[in-house]
């Protein structure tokens, strides 16, 4: 059985036992992980339904890749720079393309556990009290002042300016 996979912003075609280098994942060698991003499934000629379907992997190691030089340069105006880079790799080892498996349901709790206890006012702390009195009882500012301050009175116009004749 075969799939194709969508890892990384690549797609690889994976088989029970394959090794596959992929973009980091999280995770350390020895880790598993599953591959949900199924793009197509198959048994030789044919093909099965991707919904639900993964892929289990195990990451054999982290890697890096050959280093890639990225040299510019603008000639007659010596510009030259040189700078390297090596990508991050994911080792894979592909387990077994198969279904997903269902987790079972959480088993339902009897009401009189599920249900918390209701707040009352013995249950809260008495420092909690006096606090929320002072917030009540502080007096509101008026808001009368503020919008008065907002009011603009009309600007006096200023006379035009004389026209001369030298104008």
């Amino acid at each position: 059985m075969f799939a194709i996979v969508r890892t990384g912003g690549k797609q690889y075609r994976v088989a029970a036992g394959d090794k596959i280098v992929v973009e980091k994942l999280a995770g350390e060698a020895g880790d598993s992980v599953s591959l949900g991003d199924v793009l197509l499934a198959g048994d030789g000629g044919d093909m099965k339904d991707t919904k639900g379907l993964t892929v289990s992997a195990e990451i054999i190691a982290q890697a890096k890749g050959e280093k890639v030089v990225v040299f510019k340069k603008r000639r007659r105006h010596n510009y030259r720079r040189k700078n390297g880079h090596r990508q991050q790799h994911t080792i894979l080892k592909i387990l077994a393309i198969g279904e997903e498996k269902k987790k079972a349901a959480p088993k339902t709790a009897k009401a009189d556990e599920a249900a918390p206890a209701p707040v009352t006012a013995e249950a809260t702390p008495v420092a909690a009290k006096p606090a929320a009195e002072k917030k009540a009882a502080a007096p509101k500012k008026d808001a009368a002042p503020k919008a008065a301050a907002t009011e603009k009175k009309p600007a006096a116009k200023k006379p035009a300016a004389k026209k001369t004749d030298a104008e």
